[in-house]
């Protein structure tokens, strides 16, 4: 029962759609009419820029980590790591916004960094080194995974290995049209690094 309540508190969590709410309250603008049409970081740096971008990524991020730590609160005898996979279920479907969320990215990350935070200092290195030599977010956040993935392998830690495993497997399938443009060279480059 605890993980059928903890795993609906994290999707519901995971559906908060920050990118509509800032773009809505911030700016007047839905974000899902412009760019790419996404609600997450990167179309948010894109039509409103750096610091709604910001805004968006940090809350994705948090939703994350507050959906994975809510059991600790009540003491619960549940696996964060699982519970975590509802919220960021919830990113990329949120109830509160018609299915249509974000690429699961942020909120993934939010996760481990709820349960190895070493883990996720880490994927932020690896995303911005990838992120420097490519210029593509969409290839540095699968790298981002797949790294994630083998650091996990070498921790040596079963559950981590095996929810990285399907956060990565969630972060590439939300990636594939992205992965079409960049085997074709249309994927828009970032101009800022």
């Amino acid at each position: 029962m605890s993980y059928v309540l903890f795993a609906i508190i994290a999707y519901i969590v995971g559906s908060i759609p920050s990118g509509l709410i800032v773009g809505k309250l911030g700016y007047n603008i839905d974000i899902r009419e412009h760019g790419s049409g996404n609600l997450g970081g990167t179309n948010t740096f894109r039509v409103l820029g750096k610091k709604a971008g910001l805004i968006v990524t940090i809350s994705d991020i948090l939703k994350g980590t507050i959906a994975a730590r809510i059991p600790w609160m009540f003491d619960a005898d549940v696996n964060i790591l699982i519970i975590g996979i509802f919220a960021v279920i919830g990113h990329m479907y949120p109830i509160f916004a018609k299915f249509k969320g974000g690429k699961a990215v942020a909120t993934s990350g939010g996760v481990i960094l709820a349960v190895e935070p070493l883990l996720f200092g880490v994927m932020l290195l690896t995303f911005f080194i990838m992120l420097k030599i490519s210029k593509y977010v969409s290839l540095s956040s699968i790298v981002t995974g797949i790294v994630t993935v083998i650091m996990s392998i070498i921790l040596g830690h079963i559950g981590l290995i095996i929810v990285t495993s399907i956060l990565t497997a969630f972060v590439i399938y939300r990636h594939r049209s992205n992965i079409k443009r960049i085997m074709d060279k249309t994927e828009p480059k970032i101009k800022w690094m």
